[in-house]
């Protein structure tokens, strides 16, 4: 059996920069170690900080609840008002926020403050959209997923400032992109889908078309390994989103010559070597 390994499998700058962060607040620090959502969305990752005494709030209520201490903001980023909330509650804050994700909280802001429209692509429940929808709220915002919600899109302002989730599909970011700027605004269109997402999405397009089967690693709650796993069943028919070499079964590969791997980039390294491991041992 042939297996292909993505280049770009596992972490990215942004979440290797978060998890490093923890880690070595873990090893310094005497204080109470917090962090404001979970750091990354893989459930083995927010395990073995758990059992390194890392605690995980996940509301600013309960910031009262607990002895004050470091309180380290997620990769993903968090609201303004999220932010000067935990300060004024009296913790320490490390922010661990991705650069790229800062540079839109940035924008969003300058924008809002010119009078412009803020439009984000990308998926309202994610708590990296929560965050930049955070830093634009004197602003009118609207946030477009599908092309139904992009051809319903209307402002009584002429300005508009389109900007993108980091993880969101590049060519959809594009489909979305043309249709709000037909409707003739003003557009400033600012593509924030950072470079690694890109490339790891044209990479596992790329394994995906040519292999008999595809896994796909990372945890459910990831949004860009969910993105990861749409492309690959999009040109491979047997596509597998697992989380661990656990969800692997035995007769779920036997038939096939070639496997391609990718995993998102909250997948630390290790679960992905498993993974190869496995699949090279077992089959």
């Amino acid at each position: 059996m042939k297996v292909i390994l993505a280049k770009t499998a596992g972490f990215c700058f942004g979440v290797q920069r978060a998890v490093d962060t923890v880690y070595e607040q873990i090893q310094k620090e005497r204080r109470p170690i917090y962090t404001y959502g979970p750091i990354i969305h893989n459930e083995e990752v927010v395990r073995d900080l758990k059992e390194k005494g890392v605690t995980v709030l996940h509301e600013l209520s309960e910031l009262s609840e607990y002895e004050k201490g470091v309180m380290i903001i997620r990769s993903h980023g968090v609201s303004e008002a999220e932010l000067r909330a935990i300060e004024e509650a009296g913790y320490e804050v490390v922010n661990a926020t991705c650069p790229f994700v800062s540079k839109i909280h940035r924008a969003v802001q300058e924008h809002a403050a010119k009078g412009c429209h803020i439009v984000i692509i990308g998926n309202a429940n994610h708590p990296e959209v929560e965050g930049i929808r955070g830093w634009c709220l004197d602003a009118p915002t609207d946030v477009i997923e599908t092309t139904e919600e992009a051809e319903g899109f209307t402002s009584k302002e002429q300005k508009l400032c389109i900007v993108s989730q980091t993880t969101f599909r590049h060519t959809k970011f594009q489909e979305l992109v043309e249709i709000i700027q037909k409707k003739g605004y003003d557009s400033i269109v600012l593509n924030t889908i950072c470079n690694a997402t890109e490339e790891r999405q044209l990479e596992a397009e790329e394994i995906a078309s040519g292999v008999d089967a595809m896994i796909v690693i990372g945890g459910k709650g990831s949004s860009n390994t969910q993105k990861l796993y749409e492309i690959c069943r999009n040109h491979c028919p047997n596509a597998y989103y697992i989380q661990t070499k656990n969800d692997l079964g035995v007769e779920l590969l036997k038939d096939f010559e070639t496997i391609g791997i990718t995993a998102g980039a909250s997948t630390p390294k290790n679960i992905i070597e498993e993974v190869q491991n496995y699949v090279r041992n077992e089959f």
